[in-house]
């Protein structure tokens, strides 16, 4: 069997909670790290129909992305179907865990899983996260640096895009005095100590801080290391939401939306006035991602795919690009393979669901 906890482990440690956005609700929402999970059905939302799936399947842990409820729950009375889904988790000990908008912001999640099934390749973040990140400057005596660098960058530090291992590193003279109290690693107490040092600088991402932190502190020979964390302002480019990429052909617009509604099934496109063009570049946002519109017409996309458009924001685009919204759930229907491939590769002998249930609120008619 496996615990609970090495499972929400695995998801976080894949799109860390500290990446979704203030209003989420991403998280553990029923369940005890402890316990035993026997199964894990995958869905988008957890509605009443997959509890009920969840205890026909022996499945005690359901995996969503979207969580009960964004607001708090004030009771358990059972009037409405978040109140009746925790009662009914909790009366059957099933854990419910949800990743949202970290999952949306991450390399490889919601976005790019949807840009690949549209086809498109050379992807990017479409809207880079911003002040996620921290600068670490640290200095260490010559003979300890290989050893304390590798440490860090073990720990998740020094990672530039497709590079790790990145640092500068400075050669100088460090000075300390070591007090009565102290138990220095060179030098003498009460003497000012002249050390041979190599200031070490390297980025780190601020969820990743304190796990840098003490692989830095274990690996390091002083008793008091000295070190500084700086924010930067550099935009994060493998975290953010939405991707832009390319089309490996160009094709008319007409077959584009064609495709668009064969590869996800939606029963409607709702689309801005075609521009007799061909479509080559094209930006997506699983979700609700009308708010990126300007970042999707400053990369020079010729479509933007996405949901939830208001009737007012297909004005905006001005003829400048095709908005096409596909749906809500549509956009967002492959994130149950985001999961089923990441707990399928960590645990390949744990029995995990794909749900069989659509919780589209929505039909067509």
């Amino acid at each position: 069997m496996i615990r609970l906890k090495e499972i929400t482990n695995a998801i976080e440690s894949f799109a860390p909670l500290s990446l979704q956005e203030d209003y989420d609700n991403s998280g553990l929402q029923t369940g005890q790290p402890e316990m035993e999970i026997s199964g894990a059905l995958i869905t988008l939302d957890v509605t009443e129909a997959i509890i009920e799936e969840a205890l026909a399947t022996n499945c005690n842990l359901i995996v969503a992305h979207h969580p009960l409820t964004l607001k708090g729950i004030r009771s358990l009375t059972g009037k409405t179907e978040p109140e009746r889904i925790l009662i009914a988790a909790i009366r059957n000990n099933i854990a419910i865990y949800s990743a949202h908008t970290n999952l949306d912001s991450v390399e490889n999640g919601v976005s790019t899983m949807l840009a690949a099934k549209i086809g498109l390749k050379n992807l990017r973040v479409l809207q880079p996260a911003e002040n996620l990140l921290l600068k670490l400057v640290t200095f260490v005596p010559l003979e300890h640096t290989e050893k304390v660098r590798e440490a860090i960058f073990a720990a998740g530090a020094g990672v530039i895009g497709n590079y790790d291992s990145c640092s500068y590193n400075l050669k100088g003279e460090g000075t300390f005095r070591a007090g009565a109290q102290s138990n220095p690693f060179v030098g003498e107490q009460g003497e000012l100590h002249v050390e041979q040092e190599e200031r070490i600088e390297t980025v780190v991402p601020q969820h990743l801080k304190n796990k840098v932190l003490g692989a830095l502190l274990k690996a390091h020979p002083y008793e008091e290391v000295a070190y500084d964390f700086y924010p930067l302002k550099n935009n994060w480019t493998q975290v953010g939401f939405g991707a832009i990429g390319e089309l490996k052909e160009e094709m008319p617009e007409e077959q584009f939306l064609k495709r668009l509604k064969e590869i996800t099934g939606t029963g409607c496109v709702r689309h801005t006035r075609l521009r007799e063009k061909t479509v080559k570049q094209v930006a997506v946002c699983g979700g609700s991602g009308s708010f990126m519109l300007k970042q999707a017409i400053g990369a020079g996309a010729d479509f933007f795919v996405s949901a939830d458009f208001k009737y007012h924001q297909f004005a905006e685009a001005d003829d400048k690009i095709v908005i096409a919204d596909i749906g809500h759930y549509e956009s967002e229907q492959f994130t149950k393979e985001v999961f089923f491939e990441l707990l399928t590769k960590k645990f390949p002998n744990f029995a995990v669901r794909l749900s069989n249930v659509s919780t589209n609120p929505i039909k067509y008619y």
